[in-house]
């Protein structure tokens, strides 16, 4: 087992800040090179605090701002604007920064990039189910729509 220290929120594992546990493999070969993990060792503690104080700075203060926030963001519609080709296949995907993009350019509050969770890539026009987590216990559920522009 390694002792790491979260950099980036991992579904299922912790939030920024947080030392785990995961199997050595887990870390090495996924963690760690995707920027989500640093070692642990014991001069990390000044990093655990400087990561802990930036999140506390980001996140959303209350479950009542929380709800707030996720019934504003589930009544705007949000719309991504990307290059398609003739049969509405985009080139490239829509990625979490163009979706926060739009979010904020509909109306809603700002959300971080790194909060949306996209199921399957998306890849092509249409509708969309996007999840954003707003607090532990608050998620909103996004409609994107992708056209081609």
């Amino acid at each position: 087992m390694a002792k790491i220290i979260l950099t980036h929120e991992v579904t299922g594992l912790g939030a920024p800040g947080d030392v785990v546990e995961v199997k050595d493999g887990y870390a090495r070969n996924f963690l760690i090179p995707r920027s989500l993990a640093t070692p642990w060792t014991k001069g990390a503690e000044k990093d655990i605090t400087a990561i802990r104080k930036a999140r506390k700075a980001r996140e959303i203060a209350t479950l009542d701002d929380a709800k707030a926030i996720r019934d504003s963001l589930q009544s705007k519609a949000v719309v991504v604007t990307a290059h398609a080709g003739e049969s509405g296949r985009l080139f490239g995907a829509v990625t979490t920064a163009e979706i926060a993009d739009a979010v904020k350019a509909a109306g809603a509050p700002s959300v971080d990039k790194r909060k949306i969770e996209i199921g399957q890539p998306i890849k092509s026009v249409g509708e969309y189910k996007v999840s954003v987590r707003l607090h532990a216990d608050v998620a909103a559920t996004l409609t994107v729509k992708v056209v081609a522009g």
